[in-house]
């Protein structure tokens, strides 16, 4: 199967280490989970994700995008691994070494995640860091991995079905299949030029009849002449507000940046922040954008700049209900304002803004976008996400997660701390809802937020401002 235009941009546009879309998941449990049960859950999410099993071989010259193919060296110890920390290790120890273990590239010749199992931790808890590939995956995505991976109970019953002992040699089995069974020996270059070119000849067809299509539509419908003009026209409005921005991002204080990454994680309580939301005619995701913004305002104050807004970036998720597609959600970009006024202004105005984003005309046409810039080179291609990074100051990601108990390999999960991808943006902070709680993963530049303790108190304080509107 091959990539979707959006999934094999994020792939091409990583030969700039700073645009890389990989992201991670911290998961803290209350013991170490057993051996041969990790082995199994490995297995069944495997199952559950085939992608899990399969690299990528990438077309020479980019003439298509690349394709997921079984590997037929799969080795499961090469990316399930275990560290041990000195004991009692703490949450900022384990942060560190988070950054320091997701640091690195993730191995283009392998499929495309890494999970390590930290043991040490204080109190003989221990903690898995989850790495995969945005291409893998995104947010909504990983949650569906998330399930594969974990039980309802500490101790469920055997399943028979997830006892797959031979999955392992079934995926190398797979690949071989595809050299003995098929006529076409797809791992010889000239014949994956030629499958990648049909590949591209058709997908550009596609694009061409259905350009040529919506043209008929309204030359046929000439009364609709002058509506379908105002769509035209508040398209490339919203095509500029969402995709060529010019303008560099409302930060002085971000201008610098760099490769480096550091990982922190707060704690809040659910229902105080739900009940702040809900008095103000907010959702929870209104309430954490404003948490977030009106600390970065507060930051900026800390060195002397004043700033009315900050543009942020957002994922928002485009699926239909029962679509398992591996990546199915818009980039968003908006300006959130922020200004020194009261909490509750400062939600009333974040919400307005926030409202808007979902009726950006250019959302609906996000897939089609992607298939048209699948075909710059590279290099054009890498200049010009580079310069949009530019544009933006700070992003925000929210995902849903359990509101009960689960337990991975026998251990109860505590926390969940998801981090999202900076790609060359100054700071990411996402958060993810379990067992009411929120669990923010702030992933920030130390280049830009340079005083990251200092943020992460100004992050509580305008939380705890927040949850006392309610």
């Amino acid at each position: 199967m091959r990539m979707s235009p959006s999934e094999a941009i994020m792939w091409a546009v990583e030969k700039d280490p700073a645009l890389r879309s990989d992201f991670c998941n911290v998961t803290i449990l209350d013991r170490v989970p057993d051996d041969d049960r990790m082995h199994s859950t490995i297995q069944r999410a495997l199952i559950a994700i085939p992608r899990l099993g399969e690299r990528v071989v990438s077309p020479p010259l980019r003439v298509a995008p690349p394709e997921w193919r079984p590997d037929p060296t799969f080795e499961r110890d090469y990316h399930l691994r275990r560290i041990a920390i000195p004991t009692p290790g703490t949450t900022r120890e384990l942060l560190d070494l988070a950054a320091s273990v997701t640091a690195p590239p993730l191995d283009r010749s392998r499929p495309l995640w890494e999970f390590t199992l930290v043991e040490g931790l204080d109190g003989d808890r221990s903690a898995l860091i989850q790495r995969l590939h945005h291409a893998i995956t995104d947010g909504v995505g990983a949650m569906r991995l998330s399930l594969s991976l974990v039980d309802l109970e500490r101790e469920p019953e055997p399943d028979p079905a997830s006892g797959v002992q031979t999955l392992i040699d079934d995926i190398g089995r797979r690949s071989r299949d595809l050299v003995t069974d098929d006529p076409i020996d797809r791992d010889a270059p000239l014949d994956i030029i030629r499958d990648a070119i049909v590949d591209r000849g058709r997908s550009t067809f596609d694009l061409a009849r259905h350009t040529l299509g919506a043209t008929i539509a309204t030359a046929t419908r000439p009364t609709e002449l002058p509506g379908a003009t105002r769509n035209a026209i508040e398209f490339m409005r919203s095509l500029r507000r969402q995709v060529l921005v010019t303008e560099r991002g409302r930060s002085q204080l971000f201008a610098t940046r760099s490769l480096a990454r550091r990982y922190d994680s707060l704690a809040l309580e659910f229902d105080p922040l739900h009940r702040a939301g809900k008095a103000h005619g907010a959702s929870v995701n209104d309430v954490f954008v404003t948490g977030v913004a009106r600390a970065l305002a507060a930051f900026h104050r800390e060195f002397g700049e004043d700033v009315d807004a900050l543009r942020m970036a957002m994922p928002v998720s485009t699926r239909d209900h029962g679509d398992s597609t591996a990546n199915r959600f818009a980039p968003t970009r908006v300006l959130v304002p922020t200004p020194p006024i009261s909490a509750a202004d400062h939600l009333d105005a974040v919400r307005e803004s926030l409202h808007t984003i979902r009726a950006e005309p250019a959302l609906d046409a996000a897939d089609l976008l992607a298939a048209a810039a699948a075909g710059v080179p590279t290099a054009a291609l890498v200049t010009l996400f580079r310069a949009q990074t530019r544009t933006i100051d700070f992003a925000t990601s929210n995902l849903r997660g359990s509101p009960v108990d689960l337990f991975l390999g026998g251990g109860c999960i505590e926390a969940s701390y998801p981090f999202g991808p900076r790609a060359g943006v100054p700071v990411n902070v996402s958060m993810m809802s379990y067992c009411g709680a929120l669990h923010l993963g702030i992933n920030s530049d130390p280049a830009a937020v340079i005083d990251p303790d200092l943020f992460l108190e100004l992050l509580r304080n305008a939380f705890t401002e927040l949850a006392a509107l309610g």
